[in-house]
């Protein structure tokens, strides 16, 4: 089944969209995700490459991609360097994004209907992009998911909002 042009996303309190909805403005989509930078193999040394983001994505009324704050709060080894406390990674992603989110006037949490986009930012891939199962890039596939970037949340038929990890 092909992928509808405006792919609903599912709002699920204190789960992966729990930070999505709509403002005066439009739509919002954010996230605290970590990520490698594309290209990026595993090995010795991988915690200072696993980089942690805050991410907020804004949308029109109807769907299509406005604009994208993203920032880098730190690195896999940097939080485990410090695990606790204000000055951690994650705590700076956690006060950058309530400050994001605390600048959407008329902010409110539920679900949102959005259109495909792709952002790159520090050699990342941020996006809702659409996936074929072969992978290929023949215009005559089917496309068969949706796919958010880097949070890996997959979106596919029924197209009801609802995703895989």
């Amino acid at each position: 089944m092909a992928v509808p042009a405006i792919i609903p996303i599912a709002h699920e309190p204190d789960y992966r969209t729990d930070t999505i909805g709509r403002y005066t403005g439009g739509q919002f989509l954010a996230s605290i995700t970590y990520a490698f930078p594309d290209g990026f193999t595993l090995g010795d040394g991988w915690e200072e490459h696993k980089r942690l983001y805050t991410v907020l994505h804004r949308f029109d009324h109807e769907g299509r991609h406005i604009d994208s704050e993203i920032e880098r709060a730190g690195t896999w080894a940097e939080q485990w360097q410090r695990p606790h406390g204000e000055d951690s990674v994650m705590a700076r992603a956690e006060s950058r994004m309530a400050a994001l989110l605390d600048g959407l006037p008329g902010r409110e949490y539920g679900d949102i209907a959005i259109r495909p986009f792709q952002v790159r930012f520090d050699d990342v891939l941020f996006g809702l992009v659409i996936e074929r199962h072969d992978g290929g890039e023949d215009e005559n596939d089917e496309d068969e998911w949706a796919e958010l970037h880097p949070d890996g949340l997959g979106f596919y038929a029924p197209w009801d909002g609802e995703y895989d990890t």
